[in-house]
């Protein structure tokens, strides 16, 4: 089996590539293709990745190109997982939006509105160039904002697509994790749409378990959703997708995003352009253990200042850059802990074996949440199988969740129809159809800052 990363030069590929090659046997993996228009990236983590390779003691393969033909000849599965404009192109979206003052962050609001503008196009031509050349093979899209993108992607007829996020499926990591059992034998209902879902129920057997356990002190304090203050968990009374945060805590967050001496954006190409530096000092090929070294610590101060500000004890950037560090080795990765990864290669063993997995995923909706069109697509539970994937029914829905959801889903349509359609106006319609936005005078000039900074990727608009 071929698996293809578009986006293989990205500086996430090498934790991909050690999930996919502890499960290489599961799934039957024998080649694993990088692929990246950034040759100096790419041949820096595929020499990472195959140093790891050679550590986990595996067969597989590990290719790099700068050719997508050659990339998706032969491929069973592809994941896409590019920024279009690189991390300076994230920085412009997060500081535009709040130079208007409006939350600046990369995938929620205006942020991800900005990114799709150079993301979707791209991807299509993508999936266009797979459905020609492996017109058999699954995309599992993790490109940002992978809900708008998965919605473009079906709105174009590819089928074979599916939106990934491992926020997702968050819930039902974590309380797997608590109740130290594994995580496919929880079934979750998930439903919403991707940054912007819940957790209704989460069944072990004939026994429900989450609901006792958003009552516990304790889990609340060691999950994701110590973020959310106890009294408005008790109000939602569902496991809450940390994106939410910006919806329930929006002044804070944009105060917070507002003070902080850098953007997240800012703060990961600082640390990005620090990695490749130390890479090319300590010379990757030729010291290949300390450059993995180099890498594992660069993770874990990248990971230790994500969303610090809405994480009670976390260090805030220039605290985490004055802490020691400790080393990450490639074999300390557990499944329940793979992220994005894990969905892509749980649907890949979904799909190819005997038993099935249960898992969130970004898929048509399909009549599984009642206020939604069948072509919507959502963030829903869904059973994985050699049959295919199948969504599990969810019904109605609380009209809080209802009302959001739908917003947001105009906003996502009519976003689709405005890059389709290189419409200004539709572009507008879009960010004012969102509960972040609204405002008619701002969204036009969100519009217009955007069009102009990013105008090298999305050309002119009428």
């Amino acid at each position: 089996m071929k698996l293809t990363i578009i986006g293989g030069g990205g500086v996430r590929a090498p934790l991909f590539v050690t999930s996919a090659l502890k499960r290489a046997e599961r799934i039957h993996l024998d080649t694993l293709s990088l692929m990246d228009n950034n040759p100096e990236k790419l041949q820096v983590m595929q020499a990472i990745s195959q140093e790891i390779a050679c550590k986990m003691g595996s067969s597989v393969r590990i290719l790099a190109t700068e050719k997508p033909e050659e990339a998706l000849e032969g491929a069973n599965f592809v994941v896409s997982s590019i920024r279009v404009g690189n991390d300076a192109g994230r920085v412009l979206d997060e500081r535009i939006a709040l130079n208007h003052g409006v939350l600046g962050q990369e995938t929620t609001g205006p942020g991800g509105f900005a990114m799709a503008l150079r993301s979707i196009p791209k991807i299509l031509d993508y999936a266009r160039l797979m459905e020609k050349i492996s017109p058999g093979a699954w995309m599992f899209n993790f490109t940002n904002p992978a809900g708008l993108v998965a919605q473009a992607l079906q709105d174009e007829g590819f089928s074979r697509t599916i939106g990934i996020c491992d926020g997702a499926n968050a819930g039902q990591e974590n309380t797997a994790r608590w109740l130290h059992v594994t995580q496919n034998q929880l079934r979750p209902e998930v439903f919403g749409l991707n940054h912007l879902s819940w957790v209704r129920r989460i069944w072990l057997g004939d026994k429900e378990v989450l609901g006792p356990l958003l009552h516990d002190p304790d889990y609340l304090a060691n999950t994701p959703m110590k973020i959310f203050d106890p009294t408005l968990v008790e109000q939602i009374g569902m496991w809450i997708n940390e994106y939410l945060y910006y919806y329930y805590y929006y002044e804070r967050a944009l105060k917070s995003l507002n003070t902080a001496h850098q953007t997240r954006g800012e703060e990961v190409l600082e640390l990005n352009l620090r990695l490749l530096a130390q890479l090319d000092d300590v010379g990757v090929r030729d010291n290949s253990e300390k450059a993995l070294h180099v890498y594992y610590n660069y993770l874990n101060r990248r990971d230790s200042t994500y969303m610090y500000y809405a994480r009670p004890g976390s260090p805030n950037p220039e605290e985490a850059d004055h802490s020691a560090t400790q080393d990450r080795e490639p074999g300390n990765f557990s499944e329940e802990n793979e992220g994005y990864a894990g969905v892509a290669l749980d649907i890949m063993e979904g799909l190819a074996g005997d038993d099935p997995v249960h898992i969130a995923l970004n898929v048509p909706n399909a009549g599984a949440i009642s206020c939604m069109g069948p072509d919507d697509v959502v963030e829903v539970s869904c059973t994985v199988d050699r049959s295919g994937v199948k969504v599990v029914p969810i019904g109605t829905v609380p009209e809080h969740q209802e009302l959001l959801m739908r917003s947001v889903k105009v906003y996502e349509k009519l976003t689709v129809q405005a890059i389709r359609e290189r419409s200004r106006q539709k572009a507008v319609m879009a960010l004012m159809a969102h509960p972040l936005v609204i405002s008619y005078s701002l969204a036009s000039e969100l519009v217009e800052d955007y069009l102009l900074a990013h105008r090298r990727y999305v050309g002119e608009w009428h």
